[in-house]
């Protein structure tokens, strides 16, 4: 989660990876899980194959062994070859060079908005600022995803991946214009705040759902926090988790079995079953945030608005300065 390039213009943003992994609420906390389909998860599995595959290609790209000049130091791992990392001083995460990222799809706030490369927004979540940040994304990807998708699906959990990943990008880019921004962060908080939304629209089929609530809200809390440190790129994080809790209120929506036994009907009819009034008002309300929030964002992003002008206090959310660092650097 260190600076990338601490000597450039800019720098790197980091979207460091969750550090801690999701409750296990899911294999045990419904009421109903035994008479539910499992899906076959291969989405999840698909989508670290490649983003591993991207990453030999940044690597490939970057051939720290040629455009490399010492400047820094020597290039680590030299029997990889061109494959090698850049010098720890450059990058402590090993990976590629800035400009490697950049030329890659890195997210670029001047690139996308006069540069009209909006497709920056989508690129930078398949890319990875070192094979440790890989690592720690993909760990939490396979613990998170890989139970989502068999609960939900990999249509609908692809589409909370994918939407996540770029509502990260546009908060991102509307707060962070001075510096570059990589990384599948923003989309696994989508999928976190997917699980939080899920749990509270279908509260009524869970057990132990104190205990569920809880657990999620502090694993939440705890990699959010994670966010405040210097170079790592919080706002595609709470980007990712707005747009995933909203979407996980009109995705992942159940129906709710309670009422079978309210009006003594077999338990096998299912295809009987409704949903309540609260998840129709949630579904609802949630669907026109994302419209809103979504279009809004877009218009202010490629009109070079600047979100710090509208909020004076929200650079603190990405980064909080003490004796230590300062997030001016």
């Amino acid at each position: 989660m260190a600076n990338r390039d601490p000597e450039s213009s800019g720098g790197t943003k980091n979207r460091g990876g969750s550090s801690s992994f999701p409750p296990t609420y899911y294999s045990s906390g419904y009421d109903v899980e035994s008479t539910e389909t499992q899906w076959t998860s291969w989405l999840v599995p698909m989508i670290v194959v490649a983003n591993v595959a991207m990453f030999f290609v940044i690597m490939y790209v970057n051939d720290c062994p040629k455009n490399n000049f010492g400047s820094r130091g020597d290039c680590v791992a030299k029997f990889l070859g061109r494959l090698s990392f850049q010098p720890l001083k450059e990058n402590p995460l090993f990976g590629p060079s800035s400009s490697a990222l950049e030329k890659l799809g890195a997210l670029e706030w001047n690139k996308v908005v006069h540069g009209h490369q909006g497709w920056r927004l989508v690129t930078c979540v398949w890319l990875h600022a070192g094979a440790i940040h890989l690592l720690a994304n993909m760990l939490s990807l396979v613990f998170i995803g890989i139970r989502l998708e068999q609960q939900f699906g990999f249509v609908r959990v692809g589409a909370i991946y994918l939407l996540s990943g770029f509502g990260g990008s546009i908060l991102s880019s509307l707060f962070i214009q001075h510096s570059i921004s990589v990384g599948a962060s923003g989309a696994l908080f989508g999928l976190l705040g997917a699980m939080l939304s899920e749990l509270l629209t279908n509260w009524t089929i869970y057990a132990n759902k104190a205990a569920a609530l809880f657990t999620l809200l502090f694993i939440i809390m705890i990699n959010l926090a994670v966010g405040i440190l210097p170079h790592v790129d919080n706002f595609a994080h709470i980007g990712g988790f707005l747009s995933g809790f909203l979407l996980g209120f009109v995705l992942l929506v159940r129906p709710q079995f309670g009422w079978l036994e309210q009006q003594h009907l077999p338990a096998d009819a299912h295809t009987k079953s409704k949903h309540t009034i609260y998840q129709y008002v949630f579904f609802l309300v949630a669907l026109i945030l994302l419209v809103v929030g979504f279009t809004v964002g877009l218009v202010m992003l490629f009109h070079g608005e600047n979100g710090n002008n509208h909020c004076s206090w929200c650079h603190y959310l990405s980064c909080v300065p003490t004796s230590r660092w300062n997030c001016n650097n």
